[in-house]
């Protein structure tokens, strides 16, 4: 996945904001909270960080091509880094930034959540 394909999937997520920072990262939010973020790899190839469940951490920080994202996983945090992007991990990828959107969404406040429309 290209960043350009990263930003058009996230942006067609419900209630996103999108910033660059973090060294010109493409950091998404929903809700003012950060669910996925397309930079940080190695020898500027396309890597992305997401946040997962308890049972998906463990299972990716496993899997060749996985790790656990640098600075959030060294503070206890569930976020893994996807560092080495295939076009047939695409599908995969997709599927974990919606579950990272998803379980950011639900850490908002019941009213926040009301407000942008989400998980209803």
């Amino acid at each position: 996945m290209t960043y350009d394909e990263f930003n058009a999937f996230c942006e067609s997520k419900a209630a996103t904001s999108y910033v660059m920072q973090w060294n010109n990262s493409h950091v998404w939010k929903v809700g003012g909270k950060v669910f996925a973020i397309g930079g940080w790899g190695p020898n500027d190839e396309p890597a992305f960080i997401f946040k997962t469940s308890d049972q998906n951490f463990d299972f990716l920080k496993e899997e060749p091509g996985y790790k656990p994202a640098p600075y959030f996983a060294s503070r206890g945090m569930k976020w893994i880094q996807l560092f080495e992007s295939t076009p047939e991990r695409d599908e995969e990828l997709r599927y974990y930034l919606t579950e990272s959107h998803r379980i950011v969404s639900l850490g908002l406040t019941k009213k926040k959540q009301a407000e942008l429309g989400l998980n209803q």
